[in-house]
């Protein structure tokens, strides 16, 4: 349970340290964020609230696409994403700021977030743990659909971006390089992960037993 619970926080802290990166490179924000950022431009409150009352509908979303039943435990890491993210942002990343940043710098700084971002949502659904509900998202429409990771975070990607540009949400090539890349990112980095996951706790218990007393 330790070792599970560690691999799920370090693909969380990963993974935000991404969304960091991309958010400030000041070139669009993500398809989810970029979307929350729409809504609450046109309905009032903060985007952490839309970000958390979707993040509601999405569970009983997921739940339909896996024919099962919701799983409540979802509000579990939507609290640990949220103290997670404003560590990155508001602690970390507080004195950053690349507006005034030359374009070449914005852009390395993009796709390092998106890199980042895909490593860590890979090792943090390994554990199978409860996952926030964007993230069970892509991974049930692959479930339902019979698709690979790569091609369920695309369809999701798509139709996020749509719908945040349709509503007037900060589209740009923030939102473009996790929709055509994110996907691809994730897929390779699970691949790569996953064995290396379940072959670390047998080294260690056969490295324990062997250690000399």
């Amino acid at each position: 349970m330790l070792y599970r619970s560690i691999v799920y926080l370090t693909g969380m802290l990963i993974n935000f340290f991404g969304v960091a990166l991309l958010i400030n490179a000041t070139l669009g924000a993500g398809f989810w964020t970029s979307f929350f950022i729409g809504v609450s431009d046109h309905l009032g409150f903060t985007v952490g609230f839309w970000y958390g009352a979707f993040q509601l509908i999405i569970i009983f979303i997921n739940a339909k696409l896996m024919k099962s039943m919701p799983e409540v435990r979802a509000v579990i890491p939507v609290f640990l994403e949220s103290l997670i993210l404003d560590f990155w942002l508001e602690i970390v990343f507080a004195s950053v700021n690349l507006t005034a940043a030359p374009f070449f710098v914005k852009v390395v700084t993009l796709l390092a977030g998106v890199i980042i971002i895909g490593i860590g949502v890979a090792i943090y659904i390994l554990p199978e743990f409860p996952r926030a509900p964007v993230d069970q998202l892509f991974l049930a429409v692959s479930e339902r659909f019979q698709l690979s990771l790569q091609a369920g975070q695309t369809i999701v990607a798509v139709i996020m971006t749509s719908l945040a540009f349709l509503i007037g949400g900060p589209v740009g090539l923030g939102t473009l390089a996790p929709m055509l890349f994110l996907g691809p990112v994730i897929q390779l980095a699970y691949t790569r992960v996953y064995p290396l996951y379940h072959r670390l706790p047998a080294a260690a218990d056969k490295a324990y037993q062997e250690a000399p007393y």
